[in-house]
């Protein structure tokens, strides 16, 4: 550990070391606003994770929020003439987290890649979510890939509404098999869809096995694209030694936004996701730009602390007897040693 990363609390230490994974593959550092117009998450809300912000009046009247999120704020601010762009952050937001009661700082770190993106594009950065993992926890951690594209080619095959539609992706995600059945025997679901949306629920685990199985189930061809593109990724995952990659169409979110590849990222310790990102393609034409988008977020908060040498050593006791400036010294002398130190004064003394 250098001294610098000494000085840092540990979450800070994290941010920096992920910050560097994310320089050395070319993402350039970005600032984010800490306010944004509260409309912009009003007309999003479903995209955010929980739909309580923080809002505030402006000193010429307009309604402000404390940003919660980053993504909405990277693509609103996007000039297409900027575009592609691949940027990487650290940032801070501000909503209630999962269990909790009150709002509270989250400091995230993390990517996004947006533009005319190619297949490489969304490869690499599944490859950084995967390799941020493997930073906070070497031995430790687990991805979860789905691909919405995969989801909605299946449902294609069915004359259903929206809200039908999110009534049987609550179900994938819950993987709840018996569940989808009946609702698709509800909805008069033909039998050839409703056993490939059942091949989504039962089919999981290791990345390019369960491909293999996928495969084998006879999807529809709409589905052999996604696929092909989640086969080419765990190839060169394993290329990376990263191979603690999984199937799992749990990890599947809203069809308004997400159109591709979704992701999460798990380490030991951590009973949540300490990751968790996808492609947002829809949500660009939402927000007026063009182009294709994907991202993630690593959560500093819960990784922090779980990283190689993360952990901050105690500091060394330095007796607070004699003059300053022999105090200073000895102080100095263990600093330059590599050690932290604290002045302690004997019980009575001033």
């Amino acid at each position: 550990m250098t001294d610098l990363e000494r000085a840092l609390r540990p979450e800070e230490r994290l941010s920096a070391r992920l910050r560097a994974l994310y320089g050395a593959w070319g993402y350039a550092p970005y600032k984010v606003g800490r306010f944004e117009e509260y409309e912009l998450y009003m007309r999003n809300k479903s995209f955010l994770t929980d739909e309580r912000v923080l809002a505030f009046a402006d000193t010429d009247g307009k309604l402000m929020a404390l940003k919660p999120d980053i993504t909405l704020s990277v693509v609103k601010n996007t000039r297409e003439e900027d575009m592609p762009l691949k940027i990487a952050y650290a940032e801070s937001v501000y909503r209630v987290p999962r269990g909790a009661q009150g709002f509270r700082e989250i400091m995230q770190a993390g990517v996004e890649a947006i533009g005319e993106l190619s297949p490489w594009d969304f490869c690499e950065v599944l490859l950084l979510a995967a390799a941020s993992l493997r930073l906070i926890r070497p031995e430790g951690w687990q991805m979860d890939v789905s691909d919405m594209g995969i989801i909605a080619a299946v449902l294609s095959g069915a004359a259903l509404t929206a809200q039908e539609q999110a009534e049987l992706l609550l179900e994938i995600r819950s993987k709840n098999a018996q569940g989808l059945f009946q609702r698709c025997e509800a909805l008069g679901v033909r039998e050839e869809t409703r056993r490939q949306l059942l091949a989504l629920v039962e089919i999981s685990g290791a990345l390019l096995p369960a491909l293999q199985q996928l495969e084998a189930a006879g999807l529809t061809d709409a589905c052999r694209p996604p696929m092909e593109a989640l086969r080419a990724f765990g190839e060169a995952a394993n290329a990376l030694d990263l191979g603690r990659i999984s199937l799992d169409f749990s990890a599947a979110s809203d069809m308004r936004y997400y159109n591709g590849v979704l992701f999460a990222g798990f380490v030991d310790g951590v009973h949540t996701s300490v990751l968790s990102g996808g492609r947002y393609d829809p949500l660009m034409a939402r927000v007026g730009k063009r182009g294709k988008a994907i991202g993630f977020a690593v959560y500093l908060d819960q990784a922090a602390g779980l990283g190689t040498g993360s952990a901050q050593e105690e500091p060394v006791r330095v007796p607070g007897k004699g003059t300053p400036a022999e105090i200073a010294r000895r102080c100095e002398a263990l600093i330059r040693a590599g050690k932290r130190v604290r002045v302690t004064q004997e019980e009575g003394e001033p």
